[in-house]
């Protein structure tokens, strides 16, 4: 049976027994022992295996990407981990990466343990920019076929048109948000205008510390969001802090990044606005889901008027950020 796509709770067949029944599908024998991780866009376990490791279990959201799109996630998971980048790839078996059973398409991973990276340390952003250098130095070697685009089409218009199709807006509201988020727009296609020398290229797409682990030295998972995008989007997240202590992290980054690949410091001014996107692109991402039962539970305060309240106020300073000049290094 296929999964329906248009599914609002897509996962509600996916029991215990169904996850084990899959892992098993591939040839290998679980023992039974099942443990759901915290992930909401998917469904993910660790799985015990008899007499080896546990695996951990991706199971993907129906209809949010075709087979060729977690396809070329894969492809391009592996040929990081074949240029020695430490990546968490999905795993082999008789070569194949991407299954199917009962409807449900699932990866297999192997458990990496770690713990976040400590980012106030210079000598980690350093070594966290290197590896990032290496990812982007393999990116940069040919474009994705299937795998999106980071535009502001995508991430900001589209998102817009999710809130208000959506009519998620307490009505006393709506005027002040339309208004900014014109404004953000018009800032965030200028920006984009004036990062015109920036080349999308292949990248992790969501590189923020959750998606980071670090045991004696970074490992990177979850390449769930590769998509296409300007490098800088696989930077900004981890930088935080007033804008002295931002240009300082930067810095360091880009020291280790120079090392295996180049920088256009053009991109430094997309900062502000992908950060912009990336709030807008969350807002409209719970929209999409909320019928999913497990979201209303996770985060019960989505569709209260102080969260839209909040998100103005977080807009405006956004706005503000987006008109003041980017960011600088010390170096060029």
């Amino acid at each position: 049976m296929e999964s329906n796509p248009n599914d609002p709770t897509p996962y509600y067949r996916l029991d215990p027994d169904t996850v084990l029944q899959a892992i098993d599908s591939t040839g290998l024998l679980t023992d039974g022992r099942l443990l759901a991780l915290n992930s909401y866009e998917n469904r993910v376990y660790q799985v015990g295996i008899e007499d080896t490791e546990p695996v951990i279990a991706k199971f993907y959201r129906p209809g949010r990407w075709s087979d060729d799109q977690i396809q070329e996630e894969h492809d391009f998971s592996l040929e990081l981990a074949d240029a020695e980048v430490p990546l968490v790839a999905p795993n082999l078996i008789d070569g194949q990466s991407l299954f199917k059973h009962d409807g449900f398409r699932f990866a297999l991973f192997r458990r990496q343990g770690g713990h976040a990276p400590e980012l106030e340390d210079r000598e980690t952003l350093a070594w966290l920019g290197r590896f990032i250098g290496r990812i982007h130095a393999v990116g940069k070697a040919r474009p994705f076929a299937h795998r999106p685009a980071l535009t502001p089409g995508r991430f900001g218009d589209d998102s817009l048109s999710t809130i208000r199709e959506g009519r998620w807006l307490p009505p006393h509201l709506e005027t002040a948000f339309n208004s900014l988020a014109d404004d953000l727009m018009l800032h965030i296609r200028s920006a984009w205008e004036r990062a015109a020398s920036a080349r999308p290229i292949r990248l992790h797409g969501d590189c923020h510390p959750g998606n980071l682990l670090w045991r004696d030295g970074p490992w990177f998972v979850d390449m769930d969001d590769c998509q296409s995008a300007p490098a800088v989007q696989d930077l900004w997240m981890l930088l935080s802090g007033e804008r002295h202590e931002m240009e300082r992290q930067m810095a360091d980054i880009i020291e280790g990044y120079r090392q295996f690949c180049d920088f256009n410091t053009a991109e430094l001014q997309l900062i502000e606005p992908l950060r912009t996107l990336r709030m807008l692109h969350h807002a409209a991402w719970l929209a999409r889901r909320w019928e999913d039962p497990a979201f209303p539970t996770a985060f019960p305060w989505f569709d209260s008027p102080r969260y839209w309240e909040d998100l103005i106020l977080n807009l405006r300073e956004q706005l503000s950020a987006m008109q003041e000049p980017a960011i600088s290094l010390p170096f060029s």
